[in-house]
């Protein structure tokens, strides 16, 4: 399984945002669909909020890419 950090520059990121600027999606649109389809983990949980505030500290999980949240 892929690991990374993301060092945030404000308080938090949208989830979908976060998707994108990671590779994991092509576009942000494509981030709000997986994030609708489930396919997203925050914090080991399902996450369907397609803007969920993401803050340092926690942990997005997408299909086999890890991504760890830090502050800036």
């Amino acid at each position: 399984m892929a690991s990374s950090t993301f060092e945030l520059k404000g308080e938090y990121i949208a989830l979908c945002d976060l998707l994108k600027l990671e590779g994991v999606a092509d576009s942000g649109g494509q981030g709000k669909s997986m994030v609708a389809e489930g396919l997203i983990k925050v914090d080991g949980a399902i996450e369907r909020r397609k803007t969920a505030k993401i803050r340092a500290g926690q942990v997005v999980q997408a299909f086999e890419q890890t991504i760890k949240v830090v502050a800036g």
